[in-house]
């Protein structure tokens, strides 16, 4: 056993070197032990779905081929994984990047008192958001529930987020066999059926992949962001929220690669897109100060709602067979890619909350097991938002009609025909409504209804108006 001391660098959603303030501290602390746990047991029912376990795979692969091979891997109660290291390691310290789960709040506050007690230093850093959530108050010192004044009086009247930092240099690596790791394919990530080889394939995985993102989205495409990000059909927006989730990149890269010579480079998107990177930041923030976000509604008038469960209806808004097709598309391309257009989220939310009157907590589940980037913060402020019960939420009165969004958004049903295929033969008119074809019109086409494309499974205009007079009785 080496005399030397180790330093743990503890890797969770911060899978990237660059940039990575625990690991440059364990660098400066001893010989570098990175590990990785993979902690079903303190997670319980937030455990990582299916479509975040395939991403993490190839994240950890990824990460692991950058350290050669060094990451050493464990599952189970990370607090109890620490404490064997611990007693088997001439342990220095144990360095971590914070995250923000009320869970991993939890754990890792009795991880680090194990540790204090032991005589084993213990440090956590920010690598993940750009403002701590404790660092942003109103005047009186309560947290902010609208998302303008956080962003505006809140965070840019705060001091800037830190430059991003360099990776370590001259890292000393501990060599030592560890007892209990595991190898990454022993995590069995990867779901049993095929689906998860079709879903890899739409992306390029890790840091490096990361940066190339973001390089190519900076060049090509941020000065069109405003205009361009409502329209599904166009390659106009990021996709950068899975890579951000998993921290293969830090909003600190970001946020200091758009710079004010970029304001002027890119017109007004630079700063638009650094908003949405503070509404990560705001779902956050209310995650911290309201960790009930996630099951609670944030506005309690809620609790009283009478949602409707309807299963059948709920399994074809899942599968994609509502017979609206800015709905279906949307809800393919998330089982096929594992990720929806912002635009599409919104519309395909609304249908669910208001038009169909399903609980926000059915599409919160479905997203979190489906979505490559799902973020414990980011889903549940969003359907809240969506549903009206959450924070600076969208008015009740606000439906989206998924028609009028198809036509305004996807005029010629470029989206559309990428994930229902089967609505080729139509003229464009009618890919956002099928149901107002003729029946010569929809036969030239190849499609009956309810056979080739599924027939509408409700009515939008009664069903508008029941949303509207149930929700305006809880005002």
């Amino acid at each position: 056993m080496t005399t030397k001391p180790v330093a743990i660098a503890w890797f969770r959603q911060d899978l990237r070197i660059s940039d990575n303030p625990a690991l440059n501290a364990a660098a400066a602390a001893g010989e570098v032990l990175p590990i990785y746990i993979l902690d079903d047991v303190n997670a319980a029912d937030w455990a990582m779905g299916a479509a975040s376990r395939t991403w993490l795979h190839h994240s950890l692969n990824a990460l692991n081929l950058a350290l050669d091979g060094r990451l050493r891997i464990f599952r189970g109660d990370a607090r109890e994984v620490i404490a064997q290291l611990a007693a088997s390691l001439p342990l220095e310290g144990v360095f971590w990047n914070r995250c923000y789960e009320p869970w991993r709040i939890k754990r890792d506050a009795q991880i680090k008192a194990d540790l204090i007690a032991g005589d084993i230093q213990t440090r956590s850093f920010n690598a993940a958001l750009l403002w701590e959530p404790w660092d942003i108050s109103k005047k009186d010192g309560t947290p902010y529930r609208v998302f303008t004044p956080f962003y505006q009086k809140g965070c840019l009247s705060s001091p800037p987020p830190r430059q991003p930092l360099a990776p370590a240099e001259q890292v000393q690596w501990c060599n030592l066999d560890i007892k209990n790791s595991e190898s990454i394919d022993d995590l069995e990530l990867l779901p049993s059926a095929c689906w998860h080889k079709s879903l890899s394939s739409h992306w390029q995985i890790g840091e490096s992949a990361a940066a190339q993102k973001f390089d190519a989205f900076w060049q090509n495409t941020l000065t069109d962001y405003k205009r361009g990000r409502d329209f599904p059909a166009l390659d106009a927006t990021s996709r950068l929220s899975p890579h951000l989730h998993f921290g293969e990149i830090s909003p600190h890269q970001i946020w200091h690669q758009i710079d004010h010579s970029s304001m002027h480079d890119h017109g007004d998107g630079p700063a638009h897109f650094l908003r949405e990177i503070a509404w990560r930041e705001f779902s956050y923030h209310l995650l911290y100060h309201y960790p009930g976000l996630p099951q609670q509604n944030f506005n309690r008038k809620f609790d009283g709602f009478q949602w409707l469960d309807e299963q059948s209806d709920l399994q074809s808004w899942c599968s994609g067979r509502t017979g609206f097709p800015i709905i279906d598309a949307g809800m393919r391309e998330l089982w096929q890619t594992g990720y929806m257009h912002n635009r599409v989220r919104m519309i395909v939310a609304s249908f669910l909350v208001k038009n169909m009157l399903q609980h926000w907590r059915n599409g919160e589940n479905w997203f979190w097991d489906c979505l490559v980037d799902a973020d414990l913060a980011s889903n549940a402020a969003s359907w809240q938002w969506c549903a009206g019960s959450g924070a600076d939420a969208a008015p009740y009165f606000r439906i989206f009609n998924p028609v009028l969004q198809s036509e305004k958004f996807d005029p010629e049903g470029e989206y559309l025909l990428r994930f229902c295929p089967e609505l080729a033969g139509l003229p464009a008119r009618f890919r956002h409504k099928p149901w107002e074809a003729s029946e010569e019109v929809l036969a030239a086409a190849g499609i009956k209804l309810g056979r080739d494309y599924p027939a509408p499974i409700l009515d939008l205009k009664t069903t508008r108006q029941r949303a509207l007079a149930r929700f305006k009785a809880l005002v």
